[in-house]
């Protein structure tokens, strides 16, 4: 008798259970279709004994409730793991961004979900952490699944967070793996689950990023032969269909969608698709799981830490980064006064709101969305340039205006990978080809020269050279500031009390 089986998955939670947004608190709370308590109600409608479920990844970091969990309760449980137990997932995966808090923060979690870790290339004091590969039989079927996270993690993390740990090449692991599975096993489908992007357009086949190994899904499904589903994540796009003899799914991110691919025991045909949490209702036990947690988190998000005198709200984003809003002088003006570095350099988020007259922890934690640290570089004015060079390539020239560069919104929006610095003065002429648009480049007034040398002060991630910026990652590395940037800006707004100074508008574009 022919059955069909489903394999439910998840990725990129980004530590959301609660179904809204975080951005307004009390009434003004708005409401979201996402998040783990819609995800449960859903996969609650759909499960039955011939069901997976799979989570791959970027799971604890992302919200302000998880924030709040690892600053000021980092010793329990995180609510998310709690409620992932209850949903009751199978096997989850582990994404770059589960490494944000550090290592027992990352196994204390993967332990409370009660879940099996399939991650088979990530070591821990040289031992595999996940399971090479495990085995199911349903339905009468031979299921191999095997997991995989991108091995770029090193380039970003901060070491204190993965010491003693080693990221095995991605793609030279699965195929290994596939092999082993083909030969020994003999299943009857493999899953591969993989916390990394398509490099590549899954559709078209078009290059849509610099091909270094950090997504590599779309080689998985042509070079290696046996792959029968890929479930893919990270780089939080809405992906399902099928490439070469691969079906593929990515649910987006937040838990926005749930990934469903069904297997057709009786003709073999296999289905992907993503299903929208618009109009699932939350689960009700979910919701109170960590109801207290939350209740906290919320108080701590109104608590004044301070006013200011100054404008440092974020009212339109792309004006924001045209003409370089107050709050990247103020971010600037913070990460110089704290590392002593002569130049800084600071991005507007996405969805980043900007602080209002009385400053909150929610304006802190729904502007400087990452668990970003501190690195002091020391850079040559060549290298100052041709870093400058890279943040002008985010623009183009269209009907005359001034635009974000298409490449910066496909395949994902990358509007973080633009940088606005302070302590230096300069002009960029946007209809110049790229590589020599900076035609001004002073500080103080006095032009600078290649042989210059500086201190310049960036966030961990663009330190590591991510969003391409090799230039940097070249760079000494003359101090390093290992708290956070949202508890670096809570302290010097609640020592300060008041924000008050002269705005710099150093950055010119001109077409």
């Amino acid at each position: 008798m022919a059955t069909k089986i489903k394999i439910l998955s998840t990725s990129d939670i980004h530590g959301r259970i609660y179904p809204y947004s975080y951005a307004k608190g009390g009434k003004e709370k708005q409401e979201t279709w996402n998040g783990l308590a819609r995800l449960s109600t859903l996969i609650k409608q759909l499960r039955d004994k011939n069901t997976i479920l799979i989570d791959n990844g970027d799971t604890i970091e992302g919200s302000p409730l998880t924030f709040f969990h690892y600053l000021k309760n980092r010793d329990k449980v995180c609510p998310v793991s709690m409620a992932m137990r209850a949903i009751g997932y199978d096997y989850v995966n582990v994404g770059n961004h589960d490494f944000n808090y550090g290592a027992r923060a990352l196994f204390l979690h993967v332990l409370e979900t009660g879940a099996t870790c399939i991650t088979s290339n990530f070591y821990y004091r040289g031992d595999q952490v996940g399971k090479p590969y495990v085995i199911r039989k349903i339905a009468g079927k031979k299921i191999a699944i095997v997991g995989v996270v991108t091995q770029h993690i090193p380039f970003w993390e901060s070491a204190d967070n993965i010491r003693d740990m080693y990221f095995a090449d991605a793609f030279d692991t699965l195929r290994n793996t596939v092999n082993i599975l083909k030969e020994k096993e003999q299943p009857d489908y493999i899953i591969a689950v993989y916390h990394g992007g398509f490099e590549k357009d899954p559709v078209t086949g078009k290059t849509t990023e610099k091909l270094t190994d950090e997504n590599e899904a779309y080689r998985m499904a042509r070079d290696i032969r046996g792959i029968d589903i890929l479930i893919s994540g990270h780089h939080h796009r809405k992906l399902s269909g099928k490439l070469f003899d691969t079906y593929y799914t990515q649910p987006s991110d937040k838990g926005e969608y749930l990934s469903c691919i069904t297997i057709d025991t009786g003709t073999g045909e296999i289905t992907p698709e993503l299903l929208p949490l618009t109009d699932v209702e939350p689960d009700e036990a979910i919701l109170k799981l960590a109801k207290k947690e939350e209740d906290a988190c919320q108080v701590w998000l109104d608590q004044t830490l301070g006013t200011t005198k100054v404008d440092l709200r974020i009212t339109d984003e792309n004006e924001a980064r045209l003409h370089k809003a107050q709050l990247v002088t103020f971010l600037n003006k913070v990460q110089m006064e704290v590392t002593g570095a002569e130049i800084s350099a600071a991005s507007v988020f996405l969805g980043a709101s900007g602080f209002e007259k009385k400053i909150t922890m929610r304006n802190l934690v729904g502007t400087y969305v990452y668990p970003n640290t501190l690195v002091v570089k020391r850079m040559s004015g060549k290298a100052l340039k041709a870093y400058l060079e890279k943040c002008a390539a985010f623009w183009t020239v269209k009907d005359g205006k001034i635009v974000i560069d298409p490449q910066f919104d496909f395949p994902t929006p990358q509007h973080y990978n633009y940088d606005m610095l302070d302590g230096i003065e300069y002009t960029l002429k946007i209809s110049n080809p790229v590589g020599k648009r900076v035609v001004s480049l002073t500080r103080n007034g006095e032009e600078i020269t290649g042989k210059m040398r500086f201190s310049v002060c960036i966030n961990n991630y663009r330190a590591s050279g991510g969003g391409g910026f090799d230039v940097v990652l070249e760079c000494a590395t003359i101090k390093e500031v290992q708290t956070g940037m949202v508890d670096i800006l809570a302290k010097y707004i609640m020592d300060h009390k008041t924000i008050d100074f002269e705005p710099v508008h150093n950055v010119k574009l001109i077409i």
